[in-house]
């Protein structure tokens, strides 16, 4: 009997990793949290909600059961960040001991500031962890895309494990071991996407583009140093990599939602029209906190963290960027 994978969240990333599991021979079990997801998936093979126009591999079974995920040989777990620590503890009773568990959602838990590598160690300690991150749309992992991205793992064999779940010729996740890095790539380039979506919402042009991009990879390379990450995990692909395509594109929910912010929209009318998650919202303030619990200077995230939090206007926050002093680059 071949492997089997268990996804859980079946939004539009979780459905595209189901896809690429797909494309790699792995049948998957897709849990979902909306009844009428799970129903359309299995009737009418597409996720008319979150992934509209894609037809869905024959391999890929949804569900609401949690229980179902119990005889599934690895998990990925696509919830979003602030709701991870109660998503994995609602199904920890069906996890089998040593499985891996490759954490898919980007995020700095708020009120603990832990990182989702921690929240599985807390909730689910007989998992074998990983994450997974990198430059990657959705729709175009779906669709069948040439798409890269980082596997981190502490344990290689477990790591060559879901790699051989997932990978194909159009799906290439790259092994390292470096879980610190990847998480904190993940997480602060989706602020740093905020950023540069204002950026652009606010016709400041391509140069203060490219220089937002390269000072805020400075500041997510400061704090994932600080926190033990490897330098060079964030000039790969789970953090230059993920940086570039994130600030890039207004297909990035992050980019898409500073641009809005940019062009004078208000936060609260913007995330009401939306029906997924932009994390990068809830993930500025817990970024600045950690910033400031090892001491790291990261002033483009603490203007998006003021903008999202309300304490400042989108103007009086570059206003602030640029009246900073002159410095070295290095700083």
């Amino acid at each position: 009997m071949s492997a089997r994978l268990g996804i859980i969240g079946a939004g539009a990333w979780g459905t595209a990793l189901a896809q690429a599991a797909a494309r790699a021979g792995t049948p998957s079990i897709l849990w979902a949290f909306e009844r009428e997801v799970a129903k359309a998936i299995n009737e009418t093979r597409e996720n008319p909600v979150f992934l509209k126009g894609v037809t869905l591999d024959a391999s890929i079974h949804a569900t609401n059961n949690a229980a179902d995920l119990s005889a599934c040989d690895a998990w990925l777990v696509v919830t979003p960040a602030q709701h991870m620590r109660a998503s994995l503890e609602a199904f920890g009773v069906h996890l089998k001991p040593g499985t891996p568990v490759a954490l898919c959602s980007k995020g700095i838990e708020r009120g603990t500031l832990k990182l989702m590598s921690d929240v599985l160690a807390e909730t689910l300690p007989e998992a074998i962890p990983a994450v997974l991150s990198g430059p990657s749309f959705a729709a175009d992992v779906a669709r069948g895309l040439p798409t890269a991205v980082t596997l981190a793992c502490t344990d290689a064999d477990a790591g060559e494990k879901l790699i051989k779940m997932i990978g194909s010729a159009n799906f290439r996740p790259y092994l390292a071991d470096d879980l610190i890095g990847a998480e904190i790539g993940g997480s602060v380039k989706n602020v740093l996407a905020i950023a540069a979506g204002i950026v652009e919402g606010r016709g400041l042009g391509k140069s203060a583009h490219a220089a937002l991009i390269a000072r805020g990879y400075a500041e997510m390379t400061r704090l994932a140093v600080a926190l033990g990450a490897q330098r060079e995990t964030l000039t790969g692909l789970c953090g230059l990599g993920d940086l570039v395509l994130t600030c890039s594109s207004p297909q990035s929910r992050n980019m898409s939602c500073g641009l809005a912010l940019g062009r004078g929209e208000a936060l609260a009318d913007i995330m009401a029209a939306r029906n997924s998650v932009t994390e990068g919202v809830a993930t500025a303030p817990a970024v600045m906190e950690l910033a400031a619990r090892h001491g790291v200077d990261m002033p483009i995230c603490e203007a998006v963290a003021a903008i999202v939090g309300g304490r400042a206007s989108v103007d009086d926050a570059i206003n602030a960027l640029l009246s900073r002093p002159f410095t070295s680059e290095g700083a």
